[in-house]
């Protein structure tokens, strides 16, 4: 007789945790479905995290413990492998030293509870200090520019849209890729409901993007110039006498040297650089400042820039200044289920830069900067002789990918953990298969600090890991033992959900409290926005950090780079990231529900202006090339960017792959174009160059009509 049953369990695509229903038949998935009955994303869910049953059903999986044997990857049990592992990193530290090993971790991770205390425990048993993470492409500039303005990398003050009257959107596309560091589950219906109510809301983009369109107005800015629209609103504000005295003179420190940086970029000197006109600017400012309740947010379309951090200061600076931070219908400050503002601060420490072959370095919560990666294997005096990728896949997500694929063929040990195999792993000594979110317990902890509407929410394993597969954490405890024993005995492995219970006290819970539930979820209350300055600040000081001195360089830098955007010339094309819904990152790419007739590849797209000027056709190959590397591409027309500007879509390029259906539609890998090395991140956050680059497009020699 058929077993039927249905269990509570919520998604960890991203960071909203939106609520679904597994149903299952003897033990079996069978389908997924919103959580209708959810108290707070109440039936919401994307495609994008239904298509995860597609995932967990993919035969293309990673299923078994595989260890190479001369040229091929050939099964083995978790034993030798845990152990192989152990002796060949050993034998690395014992010939070259503990700097010979180097661990990657990519995006997932921020969506998996239980693996980073494991992770961590790993890395520190090992001894490793080369650590890296997918962070440093898409938003270590946040953790860095609130360590130096809050006092602590984990204070990033939400909008609070369900209050506002005007809300300025840079940098981001909530349409297709929801809100990042906002945890919200249907951004697109607040959005509306703001509006609806009279709400004002500006997008500012070089494209007009599909959340544009019914919603808000566009200010369709040149790539990678937001930093400078911001100092001019900050410095309008300022000279118009547009500043909430009563706020800045009591929770303000530094303020008269913000004034002083900002004079240097008036809305008159950087209209042309930024693509704007001085009035627009100047107006747009003058109208967040004079809303009865403004708030501002940007994604990754800034972060990924050459000043994302700067970008991100003075985003908070002209919410502080205008009286917006910490107030109903401003920016406000969502604690979740623990105090996580105190875990992240630096306790007034400045950061600690080191000396290295490739300049002075920092760490951003942990990691160094992925765009030196490459070249501490290839040119470092001491390089990286091993490196352990969990959840990630830096050969297609970290700029140069031609060099990174020479580091990788380097590398004397390459250890791979995931759910897929992928471009990375076809270099791998060792390949490890990991769960799947539906098959490992979890609490959402991506969300703390970010929730819109605070709440935590336990699920059980859905169903039993399939194959030999592993959660990660156990994974990392195995690898633990194989290192320091010589041998694995699971008996030992510690309870992953002990720190999370610990953390779970603040808010009068547990683990086994929420499980007793009948729905697992604690819906947490909304802080007062108003308690922001008395108890959420993390500075010595206690007090906002206008001008922070450890962002001295930056502000350096920042002059350096405006005269140089000043001298380009009016016809360099510059290439940024376009998002789409049928695509995440590089680990959605076999799953054929996504590869609609229109979303099969990963075109360059170009204005219809750029196209004419340069001789191009609608479907011709062309050729886009810079001095990181080149591609041959088909081009589509898109009247939706502003004229200089083409876009891409970042993680194809699955060429030879071992998956059948990305092999099919394996696209181009844009990172090919991407800068990496010194010169290729922002030093104060480690944030790579990733949008705005620079690139040339002209009719391929072999070109041809598609």
């Amino acid at each position: 007789m058929t077993s039927k049953t249905e269990k509570q369990t919520f998604c960890r695509v991203c960071e909203p945790s939106c609520g679904l229903i597994a149903s299952l038949e003897d033990g079996a998935i069978t389908s997924l479905k919103p959580d209708r009955e959810h108290p707070i994303t109440k039936g919401f869910a994307c495609h994008k995290g239904l298509a995860v049953l597609d995932i967990h059903q993919d035969p293309d999986r990673l299923n078994w413990p595989l260890m190479r044997r001369g040229a091929n990857l050939e099964r083995t049990s978790w034993g030798e492998a845990a152990v192989t592992v152990g002796d060949r990193i050993k034998a690395l530290q014992a010939t070259y030293g503990d700097h010979a090993i180097g661990v990657y971790t990519g995006n997932p991770l921020a969506f998996n509870s239980t693996a980073g205390p494991a992770i961590g425990s790993f890395v520190s048993a090992i001894g490793s200090r080369r650590n890296f993470s997918s962070g440093t492409q898409d938003c270590s500039n946040k953790f860095a520019a609130s360590e130096a303005v809050f006092g602590s990398s984990t204070i990033h003050p939400i909008p609070d849209i369900g209050h506002t009257d005007f809300l300025l959107i840079l940098g981001a596309n909530p349409r297709v890729s929801h809100m990042s560091f906002v945890s919200i589950a249907d951004p697109i219906a607040e959005l509306r409901a703001a509006k609806k109510r009279g709400a004002r809301l500006v997008f500012v983009d070089p494209r007009l993007n599909e959340s544009v369109s019914g919603l808000g107005e566009l200010l369709q800015i040149k790539p990678d110039t937001d930093t400078y629209l911001l100092a001019a609103m900050v410095n309008h504000c300022f000279s118009h006498g547009l500043i909430d005295a009563a706020v800045t003179t009591q929770y303000a420190q530094g303020l008269d040297h913000l004034r002083a940086f900002a004079a240097e970029y008036s809305a008159q000197k950087v209209a042309s650089v930024v693509g704007l006109s001085a009035e627009a600017i100047e107006q747009m400012a003058t109208d967040f400042a004079t809303a009865e309740r403004a708030a501002v947010y940007m994604s990754t379309g800034v972060n990924m820039g050459r000043q994302g951090a700067l970008a991100y200061w003075l985003l908070y600076m002209l919410s502080f200044i205008t009286g917006n931070l910490g107030r109903q219908g401003g920016n406000k400050y969502a604690q979740g289920f623990y105090p996580a503002a105190k875990a992240g601060a630096t306790r007034g420490q400045a950061p600690t830069f080191e000396d290295s072959p490739f300049g002075s370095i920092r760490k951003i919560r942990g990691s160094l900067p992925g765009n030196l990666m490459a070249d501490m294997i290839l040119n470092d005096p001491n390089p990286i002789r091993g490196l352990v990728v969990i959840s990630g896949n830096p050969l297609l997500s970290i700029g140069n990918s031609q060099q990174m694929k020479a580091a990788l063929e380097k590398l004397e040990f390459l250890v791979v953990i995931d759910i897929y195999p992928s471009a990375t792993s076809e270099y791998a000594d060792v390949v490890l298969p990991a769960t799947d979110m539906l098959e490992r317990a979890d609490i959402n902890l991506s969300g703390l600090g970010l929730q819109y509407q605070p709440f935590v929410q336990f699920t059980e394993p859905m169903t039993k890991p399939g194959f030999e597969r592993r959660p990660e954490w156990q994974i990392m405890a195995l690898l633990e033992q194989g290192y320091e024993q010589g041998n694995i005995d699971e008996a030992q492995i510690p309870d992953p959900f002990s720190r999370l219970n610990h953390m779970l006290k603040a808010s009068d819970t547990s683990i086994e409290a929420l499980m007793n539930e009948p729905v697992p979820v604690k819906v947490l209350p909304s802080p007062n926005p108003e308690t922001f300055f008395d108890s959420v600040i993390q500075t010595e000081a206690g007090l906002i950090d206008c001008c922070p001195d450890s962002m001295a360089d930056a502000r350096t830098r920042c002059a350096d780079i405006f005269k140089e955007l000043e001298r380009e010339s009016p016809s360099q094309l510059k290439m940024i990231s376009r998002r789409t819904n049928y695509m995440l990152n590089s680990w959605f790419h076999n799953l054929t529900r996504l590869k609609r007739p229109k979303h099969r590849d990963n075109p360059l797209y170009m204005h219809p202006d750029d196209a004419a000027d340069r001789q191009i056709t609608a479907g011709e190959i062309v050729t886009i090339a810079n001095n990181a590397g080149a591609l041959e591409v088909r081009v589509e027309m898109d009247a939706t960017l502003r004229p200089g500007v083409v876009a891409m879509t970042h993680g194809w390029g699955h060429q030879g792959s071992s998956m059948q259906t990305a092999a099919s539609f394996p696209g181009a890998n844009c990172n090919v174009l991407l800068p990496s090395g010194p010169d290729s991140f922002d030093p104060f956050s480690n944030q790579s160059f990733m949008t705005g680059i620079p690139v040339e497009v002209r009719p391929s020699v072999s070109g041809r009509a598609v």
